[in-house]
């Protein structure tokens, strides 16, 4: 099993969580705060370039739910998986967006849900 930390559009309740039926949810977490978060209309994105904190969940995800996951994300080319120590201290994999990022929205909450209740 590994253990992905999602934010975007794989959250419980929103249009992708599907992906994750098979998957066990661990909890809620949240990244060290090193990251930048763009709005991208339908998804977010996240870059190794912030100061911000990510809100998301992380699943226990086997070997076929993770490569629906890398499909989805385009991992590596679109997002790169990436080991991340999360702020409790415990080890998960994020999709970090690769592409430019320029002229996106940036969400400085680092929440994907609460920014999309604002703005939708």
């Amino acid at each position: 099993m590994t253990r992905v930390f999602v934010y975007g559009s794989l959250l419980r309740g929103l249009g992708n969580h599907r992906l994750l039926e098979r998957a066990r949810f661990v909890g809620v977490a949240r990244t060290p705060a090193r990251f930048t978060m763009h709005d991208l209309g339908a998804f977010p994105a996240i870059a190794n370039d912030g100061h911000t904190a990510i809100v998301g969940e992380v699943y226990a995800v086997d070997g076929p739910t993770l490569e629906r996951l890398d499909r989805l994300e385009g991992h590596p080319t679109h997002y790169r998986r990436e080991p991340i120590e999360l702020e409790d201290g415990e080890l998960a994999h994020i999709y970090v967006y690769v592409a430019s990022l320029a002229g996106a929205q940036v969400v400085a909450s680092g929440d994907w849900r609460g920014h999309r209740e604002k703005t939708r």
